[in-house]
């Protein structure tokens, strides 16, 4: 960098350094940004002092444009916007061009989530160990009846752990859940999630029949913990356990990945995104939308089986 764009930036990483406090790092990091920023902008006969917004926007887009992440983007604006305003403080410029400049989105992560063959193979272990009529039968039952729960509800795993016993009284194929905010959402079980229900709830009358201490509680999956209910950090230690013997991977299964699971796995077989939202629990349809991706590629399928013009392409292949 020459000229008075190299004196400038050399003042600017003074000031960090003296009136800031920078580390030696940041300096050496926004050092290398202007100087990658003065590269591109020399490539268009614009000197870096004198950069407008529309230089800077295109060169933010340069950036995107050879795969750089929004992270390392928004480093880049970092860098741009301490030494603009520097320029502008310094009486150097009369504006600071960075001042409209939109730090770049962030794409939100894709939640972690399983395949339909993974949540039949952890369904299945479940089953099987649930059958077993060894000592600790009940707490078996018990993981099985969360589980099918679970999958057919996309319960949040507080909602779980916390729900009444009094769902056990009730008839028919629909559960009543009181989600956040204390708002109430009406959720349909699958026939499995029900007959777990009910053989869990069997087996619990007859262990209380039979003890010497029966304890009435008001949960469906009692505990001796301080909300008397299951802790969910227990469930989820059972549930990475489980996973174990069903030969899948610890790390990538939890309450919450199951929860994901029933949202993908019901838009890929057809649901509307907006009654996902419902059984979700979702106050906002953006927080659902997290699940387009799924939504994409089944439109995606939908397109190129059924459109008259995706048919003629593959005859002409």
């Amino acid at each position: 960098m020459r000229d008075l764009g190299r004196a400038h930036v050399e003042a600017f990483l003074e000031m960090m350094s003296a009136e800031r406090g920078a580390a030696q790092n940041t300096l050496l990091s926004y050092e290398r940004d202007l100087d990658d920023l003065h590269g591109f902008l020399s490539g268009k006969s614009v000197r870096l002092t004198e950069a407008a917004s529309a230089d800077l926007t295109a060169y933010l887009s340069s950036l995107a444009s050879q795969g750089f992440k929004p992270s390392s983007q928004a480093r880049r604006l970092a860098a741009m916007r301490q030494f603009y305003k520097f320029l502008y403080a310094e009486g150097i410029r009369t504006d600071d061009p960075t001042g409209i400049l939109d730090a770049p989105k962030k794409g939100r992560a894709l939640p972690k989530t399983m395949g339909v063959a993974e949540v039949t193979k952890l369904l299945t272990q479940a089953e099987q160990e649930a059958s077993d009529t060894a000592p600790g039968q009940l707490q078996r039952q018990r993981m099985l009846a969360l589980l099918e729960l679970l999958y057919a509800t996309g319960m949040r795993v507080s909602e779980l752990v916390s729900l009444p016993a009094r769902v056990l009284d009730q008839e028919g194929r629909f559960l009543i859940i009181r989600g956040k905010g204390n708002k109430e959402r009406l959720v349909p079980l699958s026939q499995s999630a029900v007959a777990a229900l009910k053989v869990y709830g069997r087996s619990m009358a007859v262990e209380n029949a039979n003890s010497k201490q029966p304890v009435e509680s008001p949960w469906l999956f009692p505990a001796a913990s301080k909300e008397g209910y299951l802790p969910r950090q227990v469930f989820a230690r059972d549930l990475k356990n489980l996973s174990i013997r069903a030969g899948l991977t610890p790390s990538m299964i939890s309450p919450h990945v199951m929860r994901h699971a029933f949202a993908s796995h019901l838009l890929a077989n057809g649901a509307d995104l907006r009654v996902v939202q419902e059984l979700l629990g979702h106050s906002d349809i953006s927080t659902t939308q997290i699940y387009t991706h799924v939504l994409e590629e089944r439109l995606q399928q939908l397109v190129q089986t059924h459109h008259p013009l995706a048919k003629q392409a593959k005859k002409h292949e």
